[in-house]
């Protein structure tokens, strides 16, 4: 007889960016795939995404603050996390060890648990171009964290063309880029 398959949780942020709109896409592929799903919004995505259709979708609630101190804490304990639209900011932000939101407090510690961490980047060429930008893809991935970026995998976009290129999308990507089972090596 087969043990049963342990659930594997997944913890998708979205940022604000062109994609956002979009992300039922990611959280529909994780489920056909068996995860469950949450979604934690940066402040910025609130103005992008369809939270009570993301709630219906996930079974869970949108999140993008932190919880009322007076309320109890539940804290559930990810598997994985992709983040998805990433913004230049948020990249930045997080290599940079800035932690000024919810969705940037999930991914630190994420990090700092050493759970497996993919992010996939809407951004401009200009963005791209940057030094900080580049230090800070650097430093992710010194980490341990899957940026995907580079020559043989979605590039940037030039700018001004960013809805060009919303339903090109790669979400399936950050699903493929994760660890073959989905966890973290405990």
């Amino acid at each position: 007889m087969n043990a049963p398959v342990a659930a594997r949780n997944l913890c998708i942020v979205v940022c604000g960016a062109g994609p956002a709109p979009h992300v039922g896409v990611l959280v529909g592929l994780a489920q056909s795939g068996g995860w469950t799903v949450r979604v934690v919004a940066t402040p910025a995505a609130l103005d992008f995404i369809d939270t009570a259709a993301l709630e219906r979708q996930s079974g869970s609630p949108v999140r993008s603050s932190f919880a009322d101190p007076h309320q109890p804490r539940t804290r559930s304990r990810d598997d994985a996390i992709i983040i998805a639209p990433a913004t230049f900011n948020m990249i930045n932000k997080l290599a940079s060890g800035i932690n000024d939101t919810y969705a940037l407090n999930v991914v630190a510690e994420a990090i700092g648990r050493q759970t497996p961490v993919v992010v996939l980047p809407f951004i401009n060429t200009a963005l791209a171009a940057r030094r900080p930008f580049a230090t800070a893809v650097e430093d992710l991935r010194g980490e341990g964290v899957h940026v995907i970026l580079g020559p043989s995998q979605w590039m940037p976009h030039a700018p001004g063309t960013g809805d060009r290129h919303i339903k090109d999308y790669p979400w399936q990507a950050t699903l493929d880029a994760l660890p073959p089972n989905g966890v973290a090596a405990q």
